[in-house]
């Protein structure tokens, strides 16, 4: 294994940050331009990204130093497998994000897009900030920038239930990284001399004690963006955003840097070692098996679509954790690798959600009584990407649970394989009425409340939106069928 010195994870962040001003300037008298812009970032980050990949297949890490203030506090880049991993999935899926948006923002005349487009650029700048740091504080800097980009995407319709949601979503981020997350870099940084990412822990020859057993729990709340029961309740008030927005807090950049985050500190910081020293991994799989179970019986409860889909997104982030924090080698890969496979699938439902919205104003599942006739595009990406949320082969989904699966009967844990049974059954439960009510169950009211103009009838689907989740649900299929690039980098991480 060799470190290489490159400049190549310091320009993939660059490029979208670099966008923005210029799609700021461009402004909403020449919206051709201004999306030209994003998705020319969009397209030259990937490339960036994926460039990098035969070197860490290779087993190499690359690495860059931007800034270094003092001894074992600096501003640098490490792209490892795991870092790999995320950002090919933030980039490319935000290349689809914006062709979505394109279509998204101009059919619903939404106001400040460009205001919109220009923190969408800043967010994903952030969140592949985090996937290429090379240390927790570098990951800290990023990880807050991350949350002041998306607070005007959360508020963005400008409404009063806008303005709290936005509110409620910055003033939980910021309090608890203010609080728990900075306590926990500075017990590290005491410590350890450094905060730096180590290939089998930066903790592993420290010796183990009360101290290390309470800073890690300070990293699993601190990084709220997880979502993990009690620190969930910003993320369905955050569903007052638009679609688009929902789509890339609940897929690809927000909630995924929580999760990622704390593998980064199982992985890198703590090391699988001293987590078994510490007997972390069993209490932390109790602890997020509870919100993996509960998420998903609220999310039950959910008449509105969106609201449903958040309470599903608590509850399969839950699941990166578990399988991080089994500490069994299949559980650990099925934990990766669900990062890619919920990305693609839980991208695809949003976008769904507001294809329902854009071509028929509907918001509520009560509504969408035959409505698979009208919009069978979009109605069967959600069933194929709902498949993989349960976890029916081929979709990807299957993938993740299989592993995690074997990974719970390695570790001899047969509470968690229960865990994971009824949580299967329990996505069954959210999700497949949704198809059943759109293809099998006659249409009784009007298409919507809103408008009550507006039936069945009248209902189109928009190309510029049904393409982008589309794509998604083939390429949910296909990471199913053929999960060899993941399961490589998964691999990769654990070697």
């Amino acid at each position: 294994m060799q470190t290489i010195l490159s400049m190549k994870p310091m320009l993939a962040v660059l490029v979208s940050l670099l966008a923005a001003p210029l799609i700021f300037a461009t402004g909403d008298k020449r919206p051709n331009l201004r999306e030209f812009w994003s998705i020319l970032a969009g397209v030259v980050k990937f490339l960036i990204v994926i460039s990098m990949a035969p070197l860490v297949f290779s087993g190499n890490t690359i690495e860059y130093t931007l800034i270094s203030f003092y001894e074992g506090i600096d501003i640098k880049f490490r792209v490892d497998a795991l870092g790999l991993l995320f950002a090919t999935i933030s980039s490319f899926l935000w290349i689809v994000t914006t062709f979505y948006s394109v279509g998204y923002m101009r059919s619903g005349k939404e106001h400040s897009q460009t205001r919109f487009y220009t923190c969408f650029a800043i967010s994903l700048s952030a969140t592949v900030g985090v996937a290429f740091s090379a240390n927790l504080i570098t990951l800290f800097i990023f990880y807050e920038i991350l949350s002041l980009a998306t607070v005007p995407l959360v508020g963005h319709k400008e409404t009063p239930e806008a303005v709290e949601g936005a509110k409620k979503y910055f003033l939980y981020l910021l309090t608890l990284s203010k609080t728990l997350l900075l306590s926990g870099i500075i017990i590290i940084y005491v410590v350890a001399g450094t905060t730096d990412f180590q290939s089998h822990g930066l903790l592993r020859h420290v010796q183990g004690s009360s101290l290390l057993f309470v800073t890690f729990f300070l990293f699993l709340f601190g990084f709220a963006k997880a979502a993990v029961m009690p620190v969930h309740n910003w993320l369905p008030s955050a569903m007052v955003a638009p679609t688009p927005v929902s789509a890339l807090l609940h897929a690809v950049a927000v909630v995924k840097v929580g999760v990622f985050s704390i593998l980064r500190v199982v992985f890198h910081i703590y090391g699988i070692d001293q987590m078994a020293n510490l007997n972390l991994g069993i209490t932390t799989a109790y602890i997020v098996s509870f919100t993996i179970i509960m998420a998903s019986v609220i999310a039950l409860s959910k008449d509105n679509l969106k609201a449903r889909l958040a309470y599903s997104t608590i509850s399969q982030l839950s699941y990166v954790i578990l399988g991080a924090v089994l500490l069994t080698q299949s559980g650990m890969a099925g934990g990766i690798v669900h990062i890619a496979n919920h990305a693609f699938s839980k991208i695809t439902l949003f976008f769904c959600a507001g294809s329902l919205y854009t071509a028929a104003h509907m918001t509520e599942i009560s509504q969408l009584s035959n409505i698979g006739k009208k919009m069978p595009w979009t109605m069967t990406a959600f069933f194929i990407a709902s498949l993989s949320m349960i976890g029916v082969p081929p979709a990807a989904g299957f993938v993740s649970k299989w592993y995690l699966a074997i990974g719970s009967i390695e570790a001899k844990e047969i509470p968690i394989l229960m865990v994971l049974l009824v949580s299967t059954v329990l996505n069954a439960a959210y999700f497949l009425p949704v198809t059943y009510k759109a293809f099998f169950v006659k249409e009784t009211v009007l298409a919507s409340a809103h408008d009550h103009h507006v039936h069945h009838e009248e209902i189109r689907e928009n190309p510029m939106v049904v393409v982008p989740l589309v794509l998604t649900a083939i390429i949910s299929l296909i990471i199913g069928i053929f999960p060899v690039y993941f399961l490589n980098l998964a691999q990769e991480v654990l070697r």
